[in-house]
């Protein structure tokens, strides 16, 4: 008999432990989790002391998109204050906002027909521009021609501002307009106011006329610079009126005396000035 076959049998069993133990992956997912939440905590802390307080309003707004972002932060001015805030064309803005009830101070008071009636005012105030730009082309031949004869040109100037067209008729050295120290206008003055009085007959616009001289010294006893300012300019407006002007477009005749001069010099010749103004119209 074989010694061999009374050996005892061994059985290996081997254990197979599920889920490698600590080798699983289980735990990434709840580090990753955390991980994620710190990020988020300290982008927090960083946007709270990197932003002012209408910037954290403004994000607070973002992410709670309720009433109030209208009516707060919309800055429109439609019905819930302007238009959507997901609209392709537009985008939300920092403000008041506005709505039926509080409306912007734009159209605080307009009414139904407020925006017409601005966009009308708009359009008037252009035409009236392109009226005296082309007047103003007349007088100083921009165009290639003018009202004016070379000679007389030298003594206008020109220029269109809020109150109207503004024509400055000047003296050079040896050309006056008057007489010196006197209101007596020479005859150069009466050819230029002919002019003007025949470009001022193509509107309607109402008239003023400001009259200024040069300073004198301080010698003098008695000062006559706001009498000859004042009758020169009151001289232009009786020219005018004999060249066709109506009585009823003259608004106002003034003499500024030497109290606006031109030049640095106050005793220069070319402070002695008249200014013939075309009103604009003043909205009904």
């Amino acid at each position: 008999m074989n010694a061999k076959t009374n050996a005892p049998i061994i059985i290996k069993r081997k254990k197979i432990v599920a889920g490698g133990g600590h080798h699983g992956g289980a735990w990434k997912v709840a580090y990753a989790d955390f991980v994620t939440a710190m990020m988020a905590f300290f982008m927090l802390m960083w946007l709270l002391n990197a932003t002012t307080e209408v910037q954290r309003k403004g994000i607070a707004d973002y992410f709670n998109p309720t009433i109030p972002i209208n009516r707060i932060s919309g800055g429109g001015e439609g019905m819930f204050g302007g238009d959507n805030i997901f609209s392709e064309n537009s985008l939300a803005k920092n403000g008041t906002g506005a709505t039926r009830r509080r409306p912007t101070e734009q159209l605080n008071a307009s009414g139904d027909e407020g925006s017409s009636q601005s966009l009308s005012d708009s359009e008037t105030a252009k035409n009236e521009d392109s009226s005296l730009l082309k007047l103003e082309e007349l007088l100083t031949a921009r165009n290639g021609e003018s009202m004016v004869s070379p000679e007389a040109a030298r003594h206008i100037v020109t220029r269109v501002t809020d109150e109207g067209l503004i024509i400055e008729m000047f003296d050079l050295p040896g050309a006056p307009l008057f007489d010196v120290d006197g209101t007596r206008p020479t005859l150069l003055m009466s050819d230029l106011i002919g002019m003007v009085a025949s470009v001022i007959a193509l509107v309607k616009n109402d008239v003023a006329v400001n009259g200024f001289v040069a300073a004198k010294p301080i010698v003098i006893a008695r000062n006559p610079v706001w009498d000859v300012s004042s009758d020169r300019a009151d001289r232009v407006r009786l020219l005018l009126q004999d060249g066709g002007l109506p009585t009823t477009r003259v608004q106002r005749v003034t003499g500024y005396a030497d109290r606006k001069p031109v030049v640095s010099n106050p005793m220069s010749l070319r402070n002695n000035r008249v200014e013939v103004i075309l009103l604009r119209e003043q909205p009904n």
